[in-house]
């Protein structure tokens, strides 16, 4: 399945396993599409449902313009019903983690638990972040955006292939998506709605993440009570795919305690 109808237009999903326990869904970050999800999904799928969306104007999304973080909960909820789906651990990766803080404001009641990795509640250069990012992305556009910012996006442990669907699949979003969903997580504040969050929750982060660096991650944390911090060793801002085994167990780790 690719792509499904919604009461918020086409969106693109991925979806794996099946089966009693609560269903998971993944969001991914900004440079990316539901496809940087793949080793959770083969993972998470034999106990579950798994289920990776792509937000409004990237992969198999219909476009949205002027889309704000709050549309793209709102189209996640929709993909969320037209699934029958009423309620999962909610896993969101850099901008995921922006849009699953987002989507438990609008409707915690759909949130088993969630997951925040290589994200924030506020950045404290995120206004330079976007202006630095789209700047380059009208300039020499998103291939070669793409090209330079893998290697602030990786780990040093991550081989030429990891760099390769990194660059991959950042270079084919388009750059009004793109736009988009710069701003949605590079100028959200969301320290309020943190502090509002009532459902068990884990924030993971890459111990090399340059990007969301892992002070940022411990301050979300802080902010919620009850979190439990995690860090990924060897990784860099893509956790989940540099070091899937670790990422996989410490979501392991966290749902066999609160199930």
């Amino acid at each position: 399945m690719e792509a499904i109808h919604t009461s918020r237009g086409i969106m693109g999903v991925s979806e794996a396993g099946g089966g009693p326990s609560t269903p998971i869904i993944f969001l991914h970050g900004v440079g990316s599409d539901k496809s940087v999800w793949a080793p959770q999904l083969r993972h998470f799928g034999a106990s579950r449902r798994a289920v990776a969306v792509d937000y409004p104007g990237y992969g198999e999304s219909d476009p949205a313009p002027n889309a704000t973080r709050e549309d793209f909960a709102l189209a996640v909820l929709a993909t969320m019903d037209a699934l029958e789906i009423n309620r999962a651990h909610i896993c969101g990766l850099s901008l995921g983690g922006v849009i699953a803080i987002a989507l438990h404001h609008i409707a915690a009641r759909r949130c088993a638990s969630l997951i925040l990795a290589d994200s924030f509640a506020v950045h404290p250069d995120g206004q330079g972040i976007f202006d630095r990012s789209i700047g380059a992305s009208e300039s020499v556009g998103m291939r070669a955006l793409a090209e330079a910012r893998a290697p602030m996006l990786l780990g040093s442990a991550a081989g030429p292939g990891i760099h390769r669907e990194v660059i991959e699949t950042m270079g084919r979003i388009d750059p009004a998506a793109f736009a988009i969903g710069a701003r949605a997580v590079w100028l959200a504040d969301q320290r309020d709605r943190a502090r509002g969050i009532g459902v068990p929750t884990l924030v993971i982060v890459g111990d090399e993440d340059r990007i969301t660096p892992p002070p940022l991650s411990a301050e979300l944390a802080a902010l919620i009570q009850g979190a439990a911090l995690e860090t990924v060793p060897a990784s860099g801002h893509l956790a989940n795919i540099e070091q899937p085994e670790a990422f996989n167990s410490k979501i392991d780790r966290f749902l066999s305690e609160i199930e």
